[in-house]
């Protein structure tokens, strides 16, 4: 049925007849031809799966009048072709060129991608029996990936079970009714490390987090984020504090992007994670990517409008050495010290960005 289909929309594009006996005849004198028919049906059956879609957004009613059989691979690109082949605008009698290879495959991807919607996804990706001294537990990892794009880094944390169910308690001690309805995976008194366990909850805790990120409120629970990015913070100013700066901006960029992901860049701890990213690279001598964080952090503060912030000062001197290193502009940070100087701000007695990091108390929100 799909190879008959095919055919039907190569004809309708082509206008090409090519009678059975000279198809026959050239097939006996070109064994290639048979063999891209062969092929064609290959891809018939390939193209006649279908296509499903999450969310709302994609979703048809019945009282929309919409159909309810779901349209297959073949339907949308016959829908496709056919939609371009009526809006070209041809005279009439005048038959439009072939479309290229290339430009089929684009349109094809277009179809498939046109109405996916963006929304967070928490996969677990591996599952690792650690045995430490005297104890034994399962660790997950889990990527955090923003959907309806390719996403070139996502967000990856490590998390026992232990992690889970403090979350989970704190969640329903400070927001009680919202945690009304969302399960939790139970503890098991056997069997915890075989293979079929460890699948099983590995599916359960994507589930849960995910319940958990569509409730508004829980979402954007300091809890609930910290669970995130709080012990990347932690670890990425402990080795900031003993001069590993490497393995430190792996770990505020880390925490950076899960911020990003999770919708948590208006909170108090994404100045801190953009200005540590400053200065590790600066202690890595990779000064054009320090500034241009730093320009990133300033421009987050004066969004903001947050004059007071202890890390504006520190930010706008780094700002300045930087500028002057990578020969770019530095007067308009030099306008904003002098303009915070003559408004009363003793800029001379700040800490230096790296100092301010270093001796910041950071507290968990749980």
């Amino acid at each position: 049925m799909a190879s008959k289909l095919l055919h039907k929309i190569r004809h309708s594009l082509f206008k090409e007849e090519t009678p059975e006996t000279d198809l026959s005849a050239a097939a006996e004198d070109c064994p290639e031809i048979s063999e891209l028919d062969d092929d064609t049906e290959g891809l018939s059956s390939r193209l006649s799966g279908t296509l499903s879609f999450e969310g709302e957004q994609n979703v048809k009613h019945e009282d929309e009048g919409g159909s309810s059989e779901p349209e297959s691979d073949l339907d949308v690109l016959e829908e496709s072709l056919e939609n371009d082949s009526e809006g070209t605008g041809f005279p009439a009698g005048q038959q439009p060129q072939p479309l290229l290879t290339v430009q089929l495959q684009e349109k094809w991807r277009r179809s498939r991608t046109r109405s996916i919607p963006e929304k967070v996804i928490f996969e677990v990706t591996n599952a690792t029996v650690v045995q430490d001294h005297s104890s034994k537990f399962v660790l997950y990892t889990i990527h955090v990936i923003k959907s309806g794009q390719f996403d070139k880094c996502p967000g990856i944390i490590t998390r026992r079970y232990t992690d889970f169910a403090k979350l989970h308690s704190h969640l329903r001690k400070h927001n009680k009714e919202d945690m009304e309805g969302i399960v939790f995976p139970r503890k098991k008194l056997r069997r915890n490390f075989a293979a079929e366990t460890i699948g099983k909850r590995s599916r359960a805790f994507e589930q849960y987090l995910a319940h958990l990120y569509s409730i508004a409120d829980l979402r954007r629970s300091p809890v609930f984020l910290d669970f995130f990015f709080f012990r990347d913070l932690v670890e990425g100013q402990s080795l900031l504090r003993a001069g590993q700066y490497e393995e430190a901006l792996r770990c505020f960029v880390n925490a950076m992007n899960l911020q990003e992901k999770l919708g948590s860049w208006q909170q108090g701890n994404w100045l801190f994670t953009l200005a540590s990213i400053v200065a590790s690279f600066q202690e890595l001598e990779q000064l054009e990517e320090a500034q241009e964080y730093c320009e990133r952090a300033l421009g987050d503060l004066s969004t903001h409008q947050e004059e007071k912030h202890p890390l504006l000062v520190p930010l706008l001197q780094a700002n300045v050495r930087l500028s002057w290193k990578i020969s770019k502009d530095k007067r308009h940070s030099e306008a904003h010290l002098q303009k915070l100087r003559d408004s009363g701000v003793d800029v001379g007695n700040q800490p230096s960005l790296k100092e301010y990091l270093i001796k910041e108390s950071l507290e968990s929100k749980k």
